[in-house]
């Protein structure tokens, strides 16, 4: 890239003029970076019109409107008989029409007063608000200016996403710093034509005159989505031709125990056709000389664990170790009571490492890990702390990959010689899509489910049925039924009409004596502890109030009862999750959603899929296409790629075209493809 470009991509919003330390900081917060390069990748949302309008006749309420007014009068605001009364400044427009423009900080009348003298015209913006007893109200203008001053008021206003103490004037002010240098000092010094159209793109994202401008079809923002998947198929390239070339440092490891035979004939049950060709491809492999890189998805309850098992006693073969790695202490416990009881019949040392163990039971714990006599180790992050040795780690094994992010996958793998890597995922994603995302990884999916397991029976109920459900599912829990309760929040909030766990809790109580409740705010140790309680069969407590903490990490066979509030704010991979916590048993199971007297076609459309599937690739294609990638995969996830300009739904295309341009790459294009890795940070790629 050439420097200065580069220098300036990569420098501190807080030397941008009018910037400062305490502005970068709220930058940070919003942009999840400060460089001039977050802030050129933060795309607006969409533009407010602004076209100064003659009079208010035919403006609707709500509307954001620009309009000439006359500055008639001013109406000083205060407390009077204990009533607050804002500044009021009465004014007309050029029809005469009554305009009331409203303040509600009274003790800034002077300055309201200067910028709205009697008798003077002035433009202001802002949103309308009518009422029967004062006609057309503005409260607080956006913008106040003088006729001769019409231009500082944007007729096509970019809307940014924003947080708190960035007002859209301090994004437009950034951002019109950020260009005028890039014309006045960066542009002349750039030789690369493709840059200086990546550039100019960027400028017509962020000075949109319409919506349009602003639709993943636009020429603009598909030529930036364009760049930005070649960007990350050409670092999977890298990656796949850096595992090619560590083909010579792998070690060589032969077979010193005869025990997958064994582990097959201590199977309680017939691993089903798609378990086993996984298993087959993951021995396949270990047979070749590159470490694997390979991504298992499997749909709740379809028999990762067991797959990942036969991988570790296959390593444990040759005598090195393997690790699993679960995202918390729960789910680590539970893969232990699991899997241990196996590895004892086979005679390999299992054991369990997490944040709990302390001491002495600990440093046992890692003198069998260094010495190489614990042979599968299962835990959290605990497994890659920088006290714990390994003899000789062959393989890793991520559960809930995306749990984990890239530094963190690196690191555990820091422990070992290129060991093997086997990530497991519970949520599908489509196959272009998985290709897109792991494209650096080989992947088996697992579309079938052990034999006797029961459909769940899933329907939608309004909660305006809420104390009939309750009623209907009261025989159940006298019989021993157990029951999730899922809520989307934990405490009742003044700006929101979603039902809160706390309060769900509190009444369900009433009806159900032993009724447990657990939330993120919780002490880690209580929640485990209520999670625990409710897993134990022996246990009286027969209903969960939960929020989405118990998603992933917590297994009750006998739990054949699923409850969902609110359920269609909720996306449809994350619905289909909460619903994979029931039906592990063998007994007929249950999933109840009830929606909100509020709910929208889309939401009520989310519910019905869900009611009439149960295969996850299913439901996560059509969760992608209605609510696209971000919204699928999290982009708060660590481990996930966080697309600016992409939209799945409508860049399939450019998708393919982006793969098909790396296969085909020259050396023309190299330097280019380095440049955009550096601008869209592809170390946030699986496995970089």
């Amino acid at each position: 890239m050439n420097k200065t470009v580069f220098d300036f991509f990569n420098q501190d919003l807080q030397f941008i003029h009018g910037v400062g330390p305490v502005l970068a900081a709220r930058f940070n917060d919003v942009l999840g970076g400060r460089r001039v390069l977050d802030f050129l990748l933060h795309k607006p949302s969409y533009v407010r019109p602004r076209e100064i309008l003659d009079s208010v006749t035919g403006a609707q309420n709500g509307d954001t409107i620009t309009i000439s007014v006359l500055v008639k009068s001013h109406k000083r605001g205060g407390v009077f008989r204990g009533r607050r009364h804002p500044t009021q400044v009465i004014c007309a427009d050029k029809f005469s029409a009554p305009v009331t423009i409203q303040f509600f900080n009274v003790n800034y009348l002077d300055y309201w007063t200067e910028k709205l003298p009697i008798g003077q015209w002035r433009i202001v913006s802002g949103k309308l608000d009518f009422n029967s007893r004062n006609g057309a109200i503005i409260n607080h203008p956006e913008f106040i200016e003088a006729p001769e001053n019409a231009a500082k008021i944007p007729r096509h206003q970019a809307i940014y996403p924003s947080g708190e103490g960035l007002s859209q004037k301090t994004f437009a002010a950034v951002r019109d710093q950020i260009f005028k240098i890039i014309h006045e000092q960066i542009a002349a010094h750039v030789n690369d034509e493709r840059m200086l159209e990546f550039i100019d793109a960027l400028e017509h994202i962020h000075y949109p005159e319409t919506n349009d401008d602003l639709n993943p079809n636009n020429t603009y923002v598909a030529k930036l989505a364009y760049c930005e998947l070649f960007a990350h198929q050409s670092a999977i390239a890298i990656n796949r031709r850096m595992r090619a070339e560590q083909k010579s440092l792998r070690p060589v490891r032969a077979k010193r125990y005869d025990l997958i035979d064994k582990f097959y004939g201590i199977l309680p049950f017939n691993l089903t056709s798609a378990q086993q060709r996984t298993i087959d491809e993951i021995f396949a492999d270990f047979a070749k000389p590159i470490p694997m890189m390979r991504l298992v998805q499997g749909d709740v309850g379809s028999g990762k664990t067991m797959v990942a098992l036969a991988a570790m006693i296959k390593m444990a073969e040759t005598g090195a170790q393997s690790v699993l790695l679960a995202p918390t202490d729960t789910l680590a416990q539970q893969h232990f009571a699991k899997i241990a009881p196996m590895c004892e019949k086979l005679g390999i040392v299992c054991d369990v490492l997490t944040g709990r163990d302390k001491g002495v039971p600990r440093r046992e714990k890692l003198v069998s890990l260094r010495s190489g006599r614990t042979k599968i180790a299962i835990g959290t992050h605990a497994l890659f702390s920088d006290d714990v040795e390994y003899k000789d780690l062959g393989l890793i094994v991520i559960d809930e990959q995306h749990r984990f992010g890239v530094q963190q996958r690196t690191t555990m793998r820091n422990k070992g010689h290129n060991p093997d890597m086997l990530a497991l995922s519970a949520t599908p994603i489509p196959r272009t899509l998985s290709m897109t995302v792991y494209g650096d990884m080989d992947i088996s999916i697992i579309n079938e489910k052990p034999a006797g397991r029961i459909p769940i029976k899933t329907s939608k109920i309004s909660i305006m049925r809420t104390n009939a459900l309750i009623d209907r599912i009261a025989p159940q829990i006298a019989n021993g039924a157990k029951v999730f309760w899922v809520c989307p929040l934990v405490t009742e909030s003044e700006v929101s009409d979603m039902t809160a766990a706390q309060s769900r809790f509190d009444d369900l109580r009433k009806h159900f004596p032993h009724t447990g409740l657990c939330h993120g705010q919780m002490d880690k140790k209580a929640r485990d502890a209520v999670m625990t309680e409710f897993a134990d069969t022996n246990s009286k407590m027969r209903v969960l109030v939960s929020t989405t903490v118990i998603e992933v990490g917590i297994d009750v066979p006998s739990a054949t009862i699923m409850v969902i509030e609110n359920a269609e704010r909720f996306g449809l991979a994350a619905l289909h999750q909460l619903r994979g916590r029931v039906g592990r048993g063998s007994q007929q199971s249950y999933c109840i959603l009830i929606y909100s007297n509020n709910v929208t076609p889309d939401g009520l459309k989310r519910l019905d899929i869900l009611c009439e599937t149960d295969d996850g690739f299913v439901i996560a294609e059509q969760d992608l296409m209605m609510r696209g990638v971000g919204e699928l995969l999290g982009t708060k996830q660590s481990g996930w790629i966080q697309y600016y300009f992409v939209d799945y739904r409508e860049h399939r295309d450019l998708f393919k075209l982006a793969q098909s341009a790396v296969m085909n790459n020259n050396s023309d294009d190299d330097a280019w493809a380095a440049d955009l890795r550096q601008i869209f940070d592809c170390s946030t790629i699986a496995g970089a």
